[in-house]
């Protein structure tokens, strides 16, 4: 035990031993063939910064929308089986041990699942208190405020750059 009384056990999740009771369905709800079972990781360990979970995603299915963040850094680590990864409407192939970085490049981002069994991989990403996510495919905005996600139509948003602020000189 450490200073505080905590066993060393409380920073170890055994994923070996986890039942499937432990895991989550999750599928984006505006978006069909989206679902994913996942076991999180990060809150077992008392990880609040960082998201990680394992991912295990179905043959038909494919992960969340492709979306690209504004200030949430991701990535994906296949732990087993095959998958398709699509960038900007780009496709390659990823399979066991393939790591593939999610920068906030503005580069929208998916997995599919075309194989015939799960495909299994550790993802994880930054959690920040905001971010803006865009969603090209539904031609929306998520703006991530106050623990949840808020869209908005790309047609419906009012764009105003600084200059729009300043008033002219001859102005009171």
């Amino acid at each position: 035990m450490n200073d505080e009384g905590r066993s060393i056990d409380r920073y170890v999740v055994r994923t070996a031993a986890q039942t499937d009771e432990e895991q989550v369905a999750i599928s984006h709800p505006l978006a069909e063939n989206t679902r994913m079972q996942l076991l999180p990781l990060s809150e077992r360990v008392g990880l609040s910064r960082l998201g990680l979970s394992i991912a295990s995603l179905a043959p038909g299915n494919q992960s969340f929308l492709p979306h690209a963040h504004t200030a949430q850094e991701e990535f994906v680590f296949v732990l087993s089986g095959t998958g398709v990864l699509v960038i900007d409407g780009e496709e390659t192939a990823v399979s066991t041990g393939d790591f593939v970085g999610f920068p906030t490049d503005g580069s929208a981002h998916q997995l599919r699942n075309d194989g015939t069994s799960d495909l299994v991989y550790l993802m994880g990403g930054e959690r920040t208190a905001t971010d803006v996510v865009h969603f090209p495919t539904l031609n929306k905005k998520g703006f991530w405020t106050n623990g949840a996600m808020h869209y908005v139509d790309v047609g419906d948003l009012q764009i105003m750059e600084p200059v729009d602020f300043v008033c002219p000189k001859d102005s009171a």
